[in-house]
């Protein structure tokens, strides 16, 4: 089955790293192009490409600051990832419970040895 086109769908879109990196970039704030692509060690326009991506999904927004042009995170567009992901947070709670418990045995093994 082919992929959905990457500028369609914000789980293919966050599925290439650098997308991911520069998401991360912007948490802290707004940036020009140039600077996240600096900052990312890639082209100028490589970074523009991928800020198209994220911005056609939803993830970033932009705006005119003079003559250059701004990016920033718009994080309600990883709703969709959140929800999906959450889909999981019961099998997490389960393992880290089993954890805990297992810790705690192990805790009560090595303290019963000890007397």
């Amino acid at each position: 089955m082919a992929r959905a086109a990457t500028t369609s769908d914000v789980f293919n879109a966050i599925a290439e790293p650098q997308r991911r990196e520069i998401l991360a970039l912007l948490r802290a704030g707004e940036r020009p192009v140039t600077q996240l692509a600096q900052e990312l060690g890639m082209t100028q326009p490589t970074a523009s490409k991928h800020l198209r991506v994220l911005r056609e999904v939803g993830l970033v927004r932009d705006r005119k600051a003079g003559k250059q042009r701004l990016y920033g995170l718009d994080a309600r567009g990883l709703r969709p990832v959140h929800e999906w992901t959450g889909g999981f947070e019961r099998f997490w709670n389960e393992s880290f419970d089993r954890l805990d418990a297992y810790v705690q045995d192990l805790k009560q093994a090595k303290q019963e040895r000890s007397n």
